[in-house]
């Protein structure tokens, strides 16, 4: 599945391919499904499960943006 990506430096919107990612499930439809619906959606699992994995392919497959930020015991507000 391809995403468009805007290129700021020339304003130009490019396709670039979402990150690779195997759905375990329905994983993808039900994310796609929350998305269409505005719902929440919790993702919860160990480190390397592929939670952030999961998160780039649908944000790329959606054509969002993406920020991501590493939450450990020491983050605060």
């Amino acid at each position: 599945m391809d995403a468009r990506v805007m290129d700021k430096e020339q304003g130009v919107a490019q396709v670039q391919a979402a990150p690779y990612y195997v759905a375990q499930g329905a994983e993808c439809e039900l994310f796609a499904h929350c998305h269409r619906q505005q719902l929440p959606l919790l993702i919860k699992g160990p480190t390397g499960c592929g939670k952030t994995r999961l998160v780039e392919h649908m944000a790329a497959s959606l054509g969002r943006p993406l920020i991501t930020v590493s939450c450990h015991d020491d983050l605060s507000a």
